[in-house]
């Protein structure tokens, strides 16, 4: 199929010499694995590792060039820094899940020729695929898993082409991939690069590696009708964890999705069309008013089971600010009173704070709370008591004197909120009984797909979000945002995501077209980052995928939406 394409050489790293000629013959200067050397320009980075070997050169399957990710056929034209990828990397990670899925896709359409796969998104450590024209059983998985197992004993490689936009779509239109052909409607360059290890072919969205010997840890679990293709966890040596089904994540999920095709934007060539034509304010408005259904369907839960302790915890980013100040507007017209404390309140002073792996004060800790005092001030509340509540001084480290302490009483019609990251584990409130307790879990789960056979990765609307508030509001530029990303993301899975089954209601907060509207703010914000700097790799990911989307203006946007808390303009103080 390949064949049929004029190949365009890549790019990637076709950046001038050092010299203002562009003849510079003399060696570049790299800094290697911790090694300064020279090396002739031209040699690619395969080259590059085999001059240096080390044992684990076999799981090297791209690399960092210059701060930009790179294939291992990338050349060095000038002198700068190449770092080689491996799984245990965030990069490494995304290449190694896109492979693997490209993989399904080439093993699927081979076993299954007259079915249909849709992948959904993260869920039971992995990606959840929905399925027509076969029955997901244990046969079925079983012909995936040996499949894709043989495929990758192959070592077969993955070819790689850059194509006029117009020949892609020819090509996808002849594939029966209609989809695809949608999403190049907008497509912002005049080429487009395309992948495959056999005769399913895709959008190449980011390097490729040499072949699919790299992947072949895996495992396939049916859920629900579906099944999901899990990755092993890149930070514990391929270790599973959390491997189970997630039955109420993935209600939410199939809920959020159908609800995408009801306003007939399931993919990014849906959305951008909308754009185009107006009628994205409708999808806004219609977006917007499903929001707010499910957030006053919460309040009337919490009525109507009499619970007097609302507990809402979610990741970074999430909108959990703005979701709890509209659920309090909600409760208040169900006729309750919502009172909140704040856990921030009861942190221990802070030599008494734990401590993580490198010597850090760890605040998201649970220990870090005053678990004792916190639950009998929250038993004492429910039972009617009238107490003072503590004060936290952010600049001691240390609880504010008792007279500066914050009364608190619940009357017959009040309801206790308490947002922060631990509310849905139970070891936070040991003293009060489930019966009294109401859990949300918010997040921005986003059903929006790039195309049938390519998600949008879940975490990237709550980081695009992040990086347009922290410039917005907290004079963080977005190279300091994506720099403390993963330390962020480390924390929320250890203190959040294990905990998720254990709400009462999940709440998806992102908005099928908010994408559109934050890349006008995020684009100029990451353009902002150094080609020198650690987060330069990152963040020209993020402007290539928003790329795919057509701007629209945020005059649409209601001011009590959850968008705004990020972008500004919201009717809420914060």
């Amino acid at each position: 199929m390949f064949d049929e394409f004029t190949d365009v050489e890549e790019r990637i790293e076709s950046v001038p010499p050092d010299s203002a000629s562009g003849e510079d013959d003399s060696p570049a200067e790299v800094t290697f694995r911790g090694m300064s050397v020279e090396v002739p320009r031209g040699i690619t980075v395969s080259e590059l590792i085999a001059r240096y070997p080390q044992p684990d050169d076999d799981q090297i399957y791209a690399a960092v060039m210059n701060n930009r990710v790179v294939s291992l056929g990338a050349t060095v034209v000038r002198s700068g820094t190449v770092e080689p990828i491996t799984y245990r990397s965030r990069h490494g990670a995304q290449i190694y899940r896109r492979h693997l899925v490209s993989m399904l896709y080439e093993v699927f359409y081979s076993s299954f020729p007259s079915a249909r796969i849709r992948v959904g998104q993260a869920i039971s450590e992995g990606y959840y695929f929905e399925v027509e024209g076969v029955k997901v059983n244990g046969q079925f998985l079983e012909t995936i898993r040996s499949s894709m197992k043989a495929l990758a004993a192959q070592r077969r490689p993955f070819v790689f082409r850059r194509v006029p936009v117009e020949e892609a779509r020819r090509l996808f239109v002849q594939e029966g991939t209609e989809f695809k052909r949608q999403v190049l409607d907008y497509w912002p360059s005049a080429y487009v690069g395309i992948m495959g290890c056999g005769t399913f072919v895709d959008f190449a969205l980011g390097p490729i590696a040499p072949h699919t010997g790299y992947f072949d840890k895996f495992d396939l679990l049916a859920v629900g009708g579906d099944f999901v293709l899990q990755f092993p966890d890149p930070g514990h040596d391929l270790v599973w964890r959390n491997d189970g089904p997630q039955p109420k994540l993935y209600a939410t999920l199939k809920e959020s999705r159908q609800w995408g095709q009801l306003l007939g934007v399931s993919h990014v060539g849906h959305l951008n069309a909308h754009c185009i034509d107006g009628s994205i304010r409708e999808i806004i408005q219609v977006a917007e008013g499903q929001h707010e259904k499910k957030i006053s369907d919460f309040a009337d839960q919490v009525e109507r089971r009499s619970r007097r302790l609302v507990l809402i915890a979610g990741p970074s980013s999430a909108g959990k600010t703005t979701f709890t100040k509209r659920l309090s507007v909600q409760l208040r017209v169900t006729g309750l009173r919502p009172v909140s404390i704040s856990l921030d309140n009861y942190y221990v002073d802070r030599e008494q704070t734990p401590k993580d792996e490198k010597g850090d004060y760890d605040f998201e800790a649970l220990e870090a709370i005053d678990i004792p005092l916190f639950n009998d001030h929250l038993h004492r509340i429910l039972e009617g008591e009238r107490l003072l509540s503590p004060r936290y001084d952010f600049s001691s480290g240390r609880r504010a004197p008792v007279e500066k302490w914050i009364p608190i009483a619940l009357e017959a019609r009040d309801v206790l909120i308490i947002e922060g990251i631990h509310g849905l584990n139970d070891a936070l409130t040991p003293a009060v009984p489930a019966s009294s307790k109401y859990k949300i879990y918010v997040n921005a789960l986003n059903p929006l797909a790039i195309d049938e056979h390519n998600r949008v990765h879940t975490s990237d609307a709550r980081l695009v979000r992040r990086i347009v508030r922290d410039r917005h509001y907290r004079g963080y530029s977005a190279a300091e945002t994506i720099a403390t990303w993963d330390s962020v993301r480390r924390g929320e899975r250890v203190h959040i995501f294990p905990f998720q089954e254990s709400a009462d209601v999940i709440f998806d907060s992102s908005l099928i077209y908010e994408f559109s509207v934050l890349k006008i703010f995020a684009e100029r914000y990451l353009l902002e980052v150094p080609r020198s700097h650690p987060s330069f790799a990152e963040a020209y990911r993020l402007r290539k995928f928003l790329d795919m989307f057509v701007a629209i203006l945020p005059g649409d946007v209601p001011q009590i939406s959850l968008l705004r808390e990020f972008i500004g303009g919201s009717s809420f103080s914060y």
